[in-house]
């Protein structure tokens, strides 16, 4: 499931990540994410990928909270997102090693 994600600013990912200090809704979502790493997610955007990561079980809906649906990481997300970064600080190691001058 790890290559399911795609590249860093994956929309599935952005939202695992943003979830990893605590639940939180769609808006808290989309402004973490933006104040984060300078991306914005649609609306379309943001929803499509919180119903896939609920659907792989990497994330849960809670009660919502009046209009608002609160979300959290389950723990196989945090064990996939734990995963990706891996791949990630890897691959950055990899990089910067190799662009290093001899």
């Amino acid at each position: 499931m790890v290559d399911d994600l795609g590249r860093w600013a994956e929309p599935g990912l952005l939202v695992l990540t943003s979830l990893a200090d605590g639940a939180k809704h769609g808006y808290a979502i989309t402004t973490d994410i933006t104040a984060q790493v300078g991306v914005t997610l649609g609306p379309g955007t943001l929803y499509a990928a919180l119903a896939r990561l609920e659907e792989r079980g990497l994330i849960e809906g809670l009660p919502a909270e009046g209009r608002r649906r609160p979300y959290r990481l389950t723990a196989a997300g945090a064990a996939e997102l734990s995963a990706q970064a891996a791949r990630m600080q890897r691959l950055a190691a990899l990089s910067l090693s190799r662009l290093r001058p001899a």
